[in-house]
Parts: structure tokens; C-alpha cells; sequence
């Protein structure tokens, strides 16, 4: 995920607090990687598809921004040489400029809206896969062998 993503907060299925995401929590979702809570220290992890779909989407709208920038400065463009040639007259000209204009900070706001979500975050039991070598020690421990 991006730094441009803010708004997205998550709610605790256990302890029932909604809290604003940080990066790295964001970056946990992203990989299905579970996570304690900040507040009861249960793992969490992001378990309904409709809303990890929802989320995954959020990179569809990290180059929004520069694109929209880039289709908005080609409309002004045109519409100036356009009037520049003779095609259009002055009031054609603005008509298109504030068009164009328009349409970039309605593309930018809906960015925005959708940008701003709140995640179910269900508490699971973490089964930690620990290699072969790690488990050893353990196993020994627990069977008195060590």
C-alpha cells in the first residue's frame, strides 16, 4: 500500500474500539498477516472478503491523482490552442477550462470518499509456524528430555 492512503480505520471485533490504521497495520492487511491490538493485544486480521477486496481496491486509486493531473493540464492545453487557432471562441475556451477543472476535483473527491473505510478486524488464535529447528528445544522441554 501507499502513503497516500489515510482515513482507513480498523474496529475491534473483541474489545469493540475503532482505531485509525497505521502503515504498518495497513501493510499487515495487505499481506494477510495478523496483528496485535493496541488496546486488548488480541491478534487480529482482516477475515471478510467482501472487505479485503474493498481494501486490495484502494491501489487502483494510488495514481489517480498524477493522472488526472496529467488528463486535466492536456484538456487546458488543447482547449488554448484550440482558441488560439480559431476553433472555439474566448467563452469556449473557459467553458472547456472549467470543465475540465471540475471534473478533476469531482475524480479527486470521490478518490477521497472512497478512501475513507472502517475494517472488521476479527480476534483469531495465532497458529505461529516455527521451523523444524526451533520446534526441537520446545518438544524437549515439554517432554523432559532437555
Amino acid at each position: 500500500m501507499t502513503a497516500v492512503i489515510v482515513g482507513v480505520r480498523g474496529h475491534c471485533a473483541h474489545c469493540d474500539i475503532t482505531f485509525e490504521l497505521k502503515p504498518w497495520q495497513l501493510n499487515a492487511i495487505a499481506i494477510n498477516e495478523p496483528f496485535d491490538c493496541q488496546y486488548c493485544h488480541k491478534v487480529l486480521q482482516l477475515c471478510c472478503p467482501k472487505q479485503l477486496k474493498q481494501f486490495k481496491s484502494l491501489d487502483n486509486l494510488a495514481l489517480l491523482r498524477p493522472s488526472m493531473i496529467v488528463l486535466t493540464c492536456a484538456a487546458l492545453l488543447v482547449a488554448l490552442v484550440a482558441e488560439w487557432i480559431g476553433l472555439i471562441s474566448v467563452i469556449g475556451q473557459l467553458n472547456v477550462s472549467l470543465v475540465a477543472v471540475l471534473i478533476y476535483f469531482l475524480t479527486l473527491r470521490y478518490a477521497r470518499h472512497r478512501q475513507h473505510m472502517t475494517l472488521t478486524l476479527q480476534a483469531i488464535n495465532p497458529v505461529r509456524d516455527l521451523p523444524v529447528e526451533q520446534l526441537t528445544p520446545v518438544a524437549r522441554a515439554r517432554l523432559g528430555q532437555g
